[in-house]
């Protein structure tokens, strides 16, 4: 992790696991055939995530006119909001983290600086903006850039030991907050996107993935997304279908590590199911970081790429 900032379009500004920048291309073929020429479109991501689709279809797309996002983590919404209406004081708060931990140089005061930061994050008697900043610091100076709570809610994830860090990327806080002015910022369940729900509206559902082996990684908060969540979101998925949205969805192909393990496709049975590859680029294991399949869910029939 080499501080080698180089940022000229908006793009994700943390590593989150499950992060799409390399399946772009790939859903971007998967969008509505009409989607480039509608007039208004209002996006929704009940997952956000990372936002590497939304910060790549603001820029692709300036039809649309509304963006919603959602995420049931209250820091990563934070970090967003932040983002959005304080980037200068971000970027100072920032800047002064990334002076100090430079300064230190030995590993050892490295880590117990690190330790400090994730402490004062989970006690949570900080502003905002040190929220926001504290978030990306640890997620810049953890192990493989993991977002990991334990059951009490607090973020665990150990010290990364990576040299130079690039801790501030000022460019990047910039251009995202721009990008964030159309979008509007909510936190909490999934469902409550659909108070949003417009005349065209496209909503992208990239949720916690169903574990397709015990050692998958999927904890990115305490609330568990289990097999009663994951039909619970079927069910949202068809009500907001029923509703005449167009709906994109990505989980995992359970077929990949076992033929019969087809649970996936028989929740979707009634939607149109299509495998493409993606490369895992967190693992504990580095062998285990190669493409495999997934799944992308749809309710419309003809898309951009034809496919």
């Amino acid at each position: 992790m080499k501080s080698s900032f180089s940022a000229s379009i908006p793009k994700p500004f943390l590593k989150w696991a499950g992060g799409k920048t390399q399946l772009l291309p790939t859903i971007e073929g998967f969008l509505p055939l009409d989607f480039a020429i509608q007039k208004e479109i209002t996006y929704i991501e009940p997952f956000v995530g990372g936002g590497a689709l939304l910060f790549h279809l603001l820029q692709r797309y300036p039809n649309i006119k509304r963006a919603v996002i959602n995420d049931i983590n209250p820091h990563l919404i934070n970090a967003y909001k932040v983002i959005k209406e304080m980037p200068e004081e971000l970027i100072s708060i920032l800047m002064d983290i990334q002076v100090y931990y430079h300064e230190l140089k030995l590993q050892d005061l490295q880590k117990e600086y690190f330790l400090n930061i994730r402490n004062a994050f989970n006690l949570k008697n900080i502003s905002d903006v040190e929220d926001a900043a504290y978030l990306i610091f640890l997620n810049r100076t953890c192990f493989n850039g993991l977002y990991r709570e334990n059951s009490a809610g607090a973020f665990n994830v150990a010290f990364g030991k990576y040299q130079n860090p690039g801790i501030c990327d000022a460019k990047l806080i910039r251009l995202n907050s721009v990008a964030l002015q159309k979008v509007e910022i909510i936190q909490g369940d999934f469902s409550q996107v659909e108070q949003y729900a417009g005349d065209y509206t496209f909503v992208y559902f990239d949720p916690p993935y169903r574990p397709i082996n015990p050692t998958s990684f999927t904890s990115y908060s305490k609330e568990s997304f289990n097999d009663k969540e994951q039909v619970r979101l079927k069910e949202f998925f068809s009500a907001m279908s029923d509703k005449g949205c167009r709906l994109l969805l990505s989980n995992s192909d359970g077929t990949a590590i076992e033929p019969e393990n087809n649970y996936m496709d028989q929740l979707y049975s009634n939607f149109i199911i299509s495998r493409v590859f993606a490369r895992r680029s967190i693992s504990r294991d580095a062998n285990k970081r190669g493409p495999i399949p997934e799944l992308l869910i749809r309710n419309y029939t003809e898309t951009q790429g034809g496919i």
